[in-house]
């Protein structure tokens, strides 16, 4: 006689039903934080297909400057793919009734929310170690990745026979040889500053880096300066045996971010400028910002448990759209929490943390309000 086999334990049906959850969390997750990077780096990307195909500039280079821009963009797009991805499992489970049945099994809606706790742990994680980290190394990086840029942008400008811009308003040309002769000069139209045009014309050029300073620089040889070639009372013309034309970061397609200060240099800065600086308060709300806003993916994917289950409809655009939404309102919050505290109503501290604290509040009344149902 062959025994029916045992029953699995209540616990290896949960821990099942846990991954299953879980697993639901993955794919609009991932859907979602590819769509949204893409959309938020879009600009980026067209400039760098831009160095790419019209400047020359290497494919590596470009890769390394997708790669240090990369952090900033998961920090913003994590919390925001981690509740569109809340929205849209739940609601999916709810529309197939499969949520019908597990809360009849027994299983209430924070048990159920369980793996979705253990989600946002992981994606909260993932935003901090890219805010507190992620960020300034990717800073620090861009800056020698821009400088080489540059650099390159230079050096394919002083291409022979062929007029060409490495940055905005300069335009390089060094003649090609001619008759298989060696060639030397270059010459130059500087228009950095509009309200002193300059034409330069040298025998010889060489490009070097000053890493010191963050800038690139084009020596140039035994040369004139035309200053204002097109306005005769204007006019002057000055030799010199060696000058140098530097480009700074700023100058460069991806100038690198500011570096954050410190706590102890804003408090300096408040002092410093007084109680009512307006830079300083907001400089330290940007402070208190950078574990505030990691901390609403936490928010994020719990609120996207009772609000996936109110949308149960709307299908995956539709949670696309009602977190779009949510993103909005929470935006619009930071906004007046940035407003309030430049207007000395509410503290700093408070306004980095009061779009969470206002999030917190709405996904404790739609939990409750959705375990009684």
């Amino acid at each position: 006689m062959v025994l029916p086999p045992p029953p699995k334990s209540p616990v290896i049906l949960r821990t099942l039903l846990d991954r299953y959850i879980f697993t639901e969390l993955l794919s609009p997750f991932g859907l979602s934080l590819g769509a949204l990077c893409f959309v938020m780096l879009t600009r980026e990307l067209l400039r760098l297909v831009e160095l790419l195909v019209s400047k020359g500039v290497g494919l590596w280079s470009v890769l390394k400057v997708i790669a240090m821009l990369l952090p900033s963009g998961l920090v913003l797009t994590l919390p925001i793919a981690g509740l569109i991805a809340s929205i849209t499992a739940f609601g999916r489970l709810s529309y197939d009734k499969e949520l019908v049945a597990m809360r009849a099994a027994g299983l209430s809606l924070f048990r159920l929310s369980q793996p979705v706790f253990l989600f946002a742990l992981t994606v909260f994680g993932l935003t901090l170690i890219l805010s507190q980290w992620g960020q300034p190394w990717s800073s620090l990086n861009l800056k020698k990745v821009a400088l080489n840029l540059l650099k390159d942008q230079l050096v394919l400008a002083l291409e022979r026979g062929a007029f060409n811009e490495p940055i905005p308003h300069m335009v390089i040309y060094v003649p090609d040889a001619a008759d298989g002769r060696s060639t030397k000069g270059i010459f130059v139209s500087d228009e950095r500053t509009a309200t002193e045009p300059r034409i330069i014309v040298a025998e010889d050029y060489q490009v070097f880096m000053d890493q010191a300073n963050n800038q690139v620089a084009l020596r140039l040889v035994n040369g004139v300066i035309h200053t204002h070639p097109d306005q005769v009372d204007q006019y002057r013309l000055v030799s010199f045996a060696s000058y140098d034309i530097k480009l700074s970061l700023n100058q460069s397609s991806y100038a690198a971010a500011e570096e954050r200060p410190t706590y102890e240099q804003i408090m300096a800065m408040i002092r410093q400028g007084g109680e009512k600086d307006s830079t300083g308060l907001r400089r330290l709300m940007e402070y208190y910002k950078d574990l505030a806003f990691p901390t609403a993916s936490l928010v994020f994917c719990l609120l996207g448990v009772p609000v996936g289950i109110v949308s149960k409809r709307s299908g995956r655009v539709g949670g696309f759209a009602v977190g779009v939404l949510i993103i909005i309102v929470f935006y619009v919050l930071n906004v007046a929490g940035d407003f309030l505290v430049t207007t000395m109503l509410i503290s700093p501290f408070v306004g980095a943390w009061m779009p969470n604290i206002v999030f917190i509040v709405a996904t404790i009344i739609l939990f409750m309000k959705m375990s009684r149902q």
